[in-house]
């Protein structure tokens, strides 16, 4: 079959990075290989500066064939506010696109150089530009979704829960609903050096936790995890999830068994897509919401390839390195 022909030729791509020494390359790498993405997209945005400074500036992806709109994704990537770059996500733009999303991942400042709330700013700064320039790319700002894995949920969460950062910035689009995988969102007291490091000198430190944020009034979500995460515990999901419905918020919960934090979101492109169904699990809540009015989105079911051996797909490498880089947010 054409696609694992392709996947295997990524993958034997792989081994020699992780394999040798320390080098610039980034060990998201693999997943952004031309073989391991979505085709039938397009990067139609790069680099476009969505405020001043060399962080503030998105990527926006499309489909290649589309109408007169499509649905607007703003995914947020995550690395514990200090780590992260939008290119290292084009698998997860591409995957979106595919399904029929303009899709926009932008940076935003990180630790050392800023510390809460401003990388929420910059993420309020970004959804203006979507606002006022995605038409312009394809995509319908009354259509927008947010979506985030890890930190990044939790930036996706509080611009949903906290509409004061989207106030300031004139961001009046509606928020169709948040897909969160792997987010904290209930972590104080402060118990890593990470986590202080980056909201240990707010003012209202229990301001800061999404569950002490919502109210009816939330947009629908989506909480995904692994139930064996070992940077944000499970519990932190269901407590978050639990509050949520305790408002009356819809909430659709997905626990995804014997996976970690990496893999959701890794599991959202082409390479590994056929570990489990998160891509189409996100779109079609989304869809639930009024991503496709006219109900033209039809889910595509993850093709599982044969099985590969260790030495072609070293997937417990890869999920080693990815989680040697955090620290755990909360206990």
């Amino acid at each position: 079959m054409p696609v694992l022909r392709r996947l295997i030729a990524a993958l034997f791509l792989v081994v020699p990075m992780l394999a040798g020494p320390a080098s610039a390359l980034s060990v998201m790498d693999p997943f952004n290989l031309p073989a391991a993405m979505d085709g039938g997209t397009s990067k139609v945005g790069n680099g476009v500066a969505y405020a001043d400074g060399a962080r503030n500036k998105l990527d926006v992806y499309a489909p290649e064939q589309r109408g007169t709109s499509s649905p607007v994704v703003f995914f947020i990537y995550g690395g514990g506010w200090s780590r992260g770059e939008r290119g290292e996500y084009e698998f997860v733009g591409r995957a979106l696109a595919s399904r029929g999303f303009v899709t926009v991942i932008a940076d935003y400042r990180l630790y050392p150089e800023v510390r809460y709330p401003d990388f929420l700013d910059d993420g309020a700064r970004a959804l203006r530009w979507v606002q006022d320039n995605i038409a312009s790319y394809g995509g319908d700002p009354n259509r927008l979704f947010l979506a985030g894995h890890s930190a990044g949920a939790y930036n996706a969460v509080m611009q949903a829960l906290d509409p004061s950062f989207r106030q300031e910035y004139g961001v009046t689009m509606p928020i169709l609903a948040v897909a969160a995988l792997s987010g904290p969102y209930d972590f104080y007291p402060f118990e890593y050096n990470e986590v202080r490091d980056v909201f240990g000198q707010a003012p209202n430190p229990q301001g800061t936790q999404p569950i002490n944020l919502i109210t009816a009034d939330a947009p629908p979500m989506y909480l995904a995890t692994g139930t064996t995460d070992p940077i944000v515990r499970v519990q932190n999901t269901e407590r978050f999830a639990d509050r949520l419905r305790a408002q009356g918020v819809w909430v659709t919960t997905q626990y995804y068994d014997g996976f970690g934090h990496m893999e959701p979101v890794l599991a959202m492109g082409a390479m590994w897509r056929w570990r489990m169904p998160v891509l189409e699990d996100m779109v079609s809540f989304f869809q639930r919401f009024g991503a496709f009015p006219s109900g033209a989105y039809v889910a595509v079911a993850p093709e599982e390839p044969q099985m590969l051996p260790d030495s072609v797909a070293p997937t417990e490498e890869i999920i080693a390195k990815l989680n040697a880089m955090f620290q755990p947010i909360e206990e």
